[in-house]
């Protein structure tokens, strides 16, 4: 073999390539998932994005699925909810109708319910009871239900299509959406939101583990983003369900964020390609977040 055939496996067309690839985002309307869901369908993946918000999907669909850079890409609206079993088996049915296969899912349909006040100056036992117990359990649950559980049944339920992605040189692979506050020993105003999510990168570490079998051969890991323009950080999004940040000249101080800025959408999609065609990773966790974690371990 000549070197320059032999050099040809190092160009990211073939480092990256994802073109006819079958990728379901769950939340993939809006935010991060809208990020991944562009990262894939810009290289010729047909995605499907499904959320609880049928008109969110088809802004998203309508918006940035008519000019891709790639024209065998699509972007496909189904809606669901993620939380409910028979809608996720729905789900499932549906887009068995149209493929034999899912090359990758991506979790990251997610929720963050209030904050947690926890103030210091009033030091006493009596106080930071006070703050603690104002938390709601139904919120709590809510949290959990959809940042864990739903993971779960979702992982569950694309098994069967995730395994017969595999092939010579290829398997099928999940992509968890969790957080750093999922890995910060900070409660960063919001307990329900930050245990969620360290139940998410163990629930990924579990799953990890068991889809390894030689009779799923289906790869997981998992993505702990920083800061990123969503609607969970934001509040909202704008008519092409984008969102954006203010980011004053002292953001990376105030923050401690040494990457002085938010994360940007192509930070998010090289390393959701990474995961997906990176066949040699197996149960990892990836955070990217600017070196937040080295301000606030």
């Amino acid at each position: 073999m000549s070197s320059s055939t032999e050099n040809t496996k190092f160009a990211t067309s073939r480092l990256f390539n994802v073109e006819d690839w079958v990728v379901v985002v769950t939340g993939g309307g809006t935010g991060i998932g809208l990020m991944i869901t562009q990262a894939f369908a810009n290289n010729g993946a047909r995605v499907y994005i499904t959320g609880r918000r049928p008109e969110a999907l088809e802004t998203a669909a309508k918006t940035w699925g008519k000019s891709l850079l790639n024209p065998r890409g699509q972007i496909i609206p189904v809606p669901a909810d993620c939380t409910d079993k028979a809608s996720i088996e729905n789900l499932v049915s549906t887009i068995a109708k149209y493929e034999k296969r899912v090359d990758v899912l991506v979790n990251n349909a997610g929720v963050s319910k209030g904050t947690s006040t926890v103030e210091k100056g009033d030091e006493s036992a009596k106080a930071l009871k006070e703050q603690l117990w104002n938390e709601s359990l139904a919120d709590w649950e809510e949290v959990y239900r959809t940042n864990v559980t739903s993971y779960f049944f979702t992982s569950a339920a694309f098994v069967p299509l995730l395994s017969a992605a595999a092939r010579e040189g290829h398997t099928g692979t999940v992509i968890n959406i969790s957080s750093m506050s999922g890995i910060t020993r900070t409660s960063q105003h919001h307990f329900k939101y930050n245990v969620s999510k360290a139940a998410t990168i163990h629930l990924s570490q579990l799953l990890a583990q068991e889809f390894r079998r030689p009779g799923v051969n289906v790869r997981v890991n998992n993505i702990a983003p920083g800061i990123f323009p969503s609607e969970m950080t934001v509040g909202e999004s704008d008519d092409k369900n984008k969102s954006s940040m203010e980011v004053p000249p002292d953001y990376g101080e105030k923050k401690g964020i040494p990457a002085g800025r938010p994360g940007r959408e192509e930070d998010m999609a090289q390393l959701a390609l990474f995961l997906a065609c990176n066949e040699y990773a197996y149960g990892q966790t990836v955070s990217i977040e600017g070196g937040y974690l080295l301000e606030h371990p």
